[in-house]
């Protein structure tokens, strides 16, 4: 049966686990190494990765081409502006045409229901590289980054500030799934996704919004934020202004535990959502996050191809 990772329920909690340790695994016997150097074993030596953007990225974009490359395989990038599926190719054949030429294919879309249609179609795995809906494989990287920060995920108290958007729907099916809580300080009219928080409170977490962002951040192991507005989003303005109230800053951040890790899935507007006493001070592992999305895809991709 072919693995697909549209959400980080579609692997489960003990899948997502032996990730995480894979991941750890994998930094720890490389490091010093030159950043293209495939690691000692090489387990996805001869396998293509199609990479196929319909939004801009870095950080994805990056990560997986170097992640391809240290697990000994490698990865072509199709942006949708130069390829038949942004001339109208419809997504079931460029899923059948894609199965026969690549091992693996990663999605970076807007609607979620496009990377449905395309694992549908598929006969190789489909990987969701960030939709509107959610962002699995950032939240791999994020709980990884939490994990070196010697925090331990079980009843973990996670703080999120801002808009209730796809990264926040991937952390609470990641709460659900890893058995820590979340208190998301959101505006009126921007909360996560009712269905991510249903499903999060019946496998045990505790989902709580408000709209005060002290009492989201009060006592937090961790504070997490994420840019406003996203790409494509209209109505900026309205949407900074129902925003401001929730900046992350060092007035913020006093209220978490005196160890609280700040996290931030980049790219950041200083000045907006975070300032840069915070983005920037002893607090922040940003960068580590960001880091760590390659060791995070490593994983993702060798559960993909059923090598976890």
């Amino acid at each position: 049966m072919t693995r697909h990772f549209l959400n980080l329920a579609d692997a489960g909690g003990d899948a997502l686990a032996a990730m995480l340790n894979g991941a750890l695994t994998r930094k720890w016997a490389r490091a010093g190494r030159p950043k293209g150097a495939a690691d000692a074993d090489a387990p996805l030596a001869g396998h293509v990765l199609a990479m196929v953007f319909e939004k801009n990225s870095t950080r994805t974009r990056v990560s997986f081409d170097v992640a391809m490359r240290q697990l000994g395989g490698s990865a072509i990038v199709l942006d949708a502006g130069t390829t038949q599926l942004g001339r109208g190719e419809s997504i079931a054949d460029t899923a059948r045409v894609l199965s026969r030429m690549a091992d693996a294919i990663m999605l970076r879309t807007d609607d979620h229901a496009k990377i449905e249609e395309l694992a549908h179609y598929a006969s190789v795995p489909v990987i969701n590289g960030l939709t509107d809906d959610s962002h699995p494989c950032q939240i791999v990287a994020d709980l990884l980054t939490l994990l070196e920060q010697g925090k331990a995920l079980p009843g973990l108290e996670l703080a999120w500030l801002g808009d209730g958007n796809n990264v926040l729907n991937s952390l609470i099916e990641a709460a659900g799934l890893m058995r820590f809580n979340i208190r998301a300080g959101v505006p009126q009219g921007y909360e996560p996704d009712a269905g991510f928080i249903e499903r999060a409170q019946a496998q045990g977490a505790t989902i709580t919004l408000t709209r005060n962002a002290a009492e989201a951040a009060a006592g937090a192991d961790v504070v997490v934020t994420e840019t406003w507005v996203s790409m494509g989003q209209d109505h900026a303005h309205n949407k900074l202004a129902a925003m401001a109230q929730f900046q992350v800053n060092p007035a913020l951040m006093a209220a978490a535990k005196p160890d609280a890790a700040f996290l931030h899935c980049l790219p950041a507007h200083r000045g907006e959502e975070v300032t840069d006493a915070v983005i920037d001070g002893p607090q922040s592992v940003v960068w580590d996050e960001a880091e760590n999305r390659i060791h995070a895809q490593k994983s993702v991709l060798r559960w993909a191809f059923g090598q976890l």
